[in-house]
């Protein structure tokens, strides 16, 4: 076997190799020889089928399938002689195969890239600060209680919190525009559904009203056709419904997973549920703050392959979310592109990172990142115990506390700026970037 290993790019090689004829003409003279026991041929008895027939029925065929197999075998052969560790199967092409002859064929593919990083000291950390106010969690238990509501039909004026039925038709410069229409349509009214001023002009109507309204869109509104414009929508108002909250009570606490007796004891673990979301929104928005700093100062090439194949979990678990009712297949590459960018540069890095201080997942972190999901649960020593014994389950908060090693790292160098904000906009600033 022959190699030859050319760099076409940061991360793309060239191998040719030869195979010597004698190589792939025996191979396939020994897989002929197993065909001709085997086949079946009209005026023949089985295994009596003469060699000249067999060879020139399935000569090219069998060659063919060895060939085949020969460069693949012979790929990986080559790739642990030449010490190479390629991203993703590679694209084979034979470039001589003629019978009699040394195979020669290219193989084609991508490696990791060689990666420098950049000046951890230029990153910008913003590290929220924030406390859970009595105040916060009226608002928490406030929107617990809404998703329990039922609806009664009221004939007042509307307000905020109620919601109303509404039929709508927008128009820009006196004509109607797409997307600008719909009946039947379900609003509450304050959640902000809708664009700027759209809600603030329906409260105060009433059921069998008719108003007209005059908002603006959004200058970073996401259809840019209409960005920016003045429009006035007509609105037909069917019927004002305001929310019933229910009791807060004993049933109401279990319907959220809550052992309580009295909302003292309920409000207690609203909050305790507040300072974990609280937690983890702090540290995703830290967390993101790092990636963001190591891909603005590092740069790499990444292999396509390695792209592709995060495409296609990200097809997969968009598939999953909507009830697997189409194959993941159908789904448009460009729509997950940028994000499976992201994920496969960010993952890159973070190697890096811990090939170069040689981080390892601290034992002491990982059982208390299992004891901080455990007390999630009714029965925590069980879910300890599940982790403790299940090698996948507990690899994965290995992985997940490395990761959180690799930001500690990154924060040791970069440069952190405390912020100290209210509890909605921490929580709104930690929500989990694409990637």
């Amino acid at each position: 076997m022959q190699v030859s290993v050319e760099t076409t790019s940061n991360i793309e090689r060239r191998m040719t190799i030869g195979v010597p004829a004698q190589e792939i003409d025996q191979a396939v003279q020994k897989r002929l020889q197993e065909t001709a026991r085997t086949v079946r041929l009209n005026g023949f008895r089985p295994g009596k089928v003469p060699m000249s027939v067999v060879k020139r029925r399935f000569g090219a065929s069998v060659r063919q399938e060895v060939v085949g197999e020969v460069m693949r075998d012979t790929y990986i052969k080559a790739l642990q002689e030449q010490d190479i560790n390629p991203a993703g199967w590679p694209k084979l092409e034979p470039t001589v195969m003629e019978e009699g002859k040394d195979l020669e064929f290219v193989a084609t593919f991508e490696v990791l890239p060689e990666i420098e990083l950049g000046d951890l000291s230029k990153i910008s950390v913003e590290k929220l600060t924030s406390e859970i106010t009595d105040k916060d969690i009226d608002s928490m238990i406030d929107n617990l209680r809404r998703q329990q509501a039922t609806m009664k039909e009221v004939k007042r004026k509307s307000k905020n919190k109620d919601i109303v039925t509404i039929d709508f038709k927008g128009f820009i410069d006196s004509e109607e525009f797409e997307g600008g229409a719909a009946e039947g349509h379900r609003l509450t009214l304050g959640s902000g559904q809708m664009i700027p001023g759209f809600e603030k002009g329906i409260v105060g109507g009433k059921a069998g009203e008719d108003l007209e309204i005059e908002v603006t869109f959004p200058e970073d509104y996401q259809n840019e056709d209409l960005a920016g414009k003045p429009a006035k929508f007509e609105i037909k108002i069917h019927k004002v419904e305001e929310p019933q909250l229910p009791e807060l009570n004993e049933e109401f606490f279990k319907k959220f997973g809550i052992e309580a007796e009295d909302e003292a004891t309920f409000r207690e673990e609203v909050k305790k549920n507040m300072e974990r979301e609280l937690k983890q929104a702090v540290s995703n928005k830290v967390k993101n703050d790092v990636v963001d700093g190591l891909l603005e100062t590092t740069e790499l090439d990444i292999p396509t392959a390695l792209v592709d194949q995060e495409i296609d979990r990200l097809r997969q678990d968009a598939v999953q979310r909507f009830g697997g009712q189409v194959d993941f297949q159908q789904l448009p590459k460009e729509i997950f592109e940028e994000q499976a960018k992201r994920r496969v540069k960010t993952g890159l890095l973070f190697q890096e990172v811990v090939k170069k201080n040689d981080l390892k997942a601290d034992p002491a972190k990982v059982d208390e990142k299992i004891q901080e999901i455990a007390s999630t649960y009714e029965q925590p020593e069980e879910v300890v115990a599940h982790f403790n014994s299940s090698p996948e389950q507990k690899s994965q908060i290995e992985s997940s506390v490395l990761e959180d090693q690799v930001v500690d790292h990154v924060l040791e160098q970069a440069k952190v700026k405390e912020k100290k904000v209210k509890y909605e906009e921490a929580v709104q600033a930690g929500q989990p970037q694409q990637g």
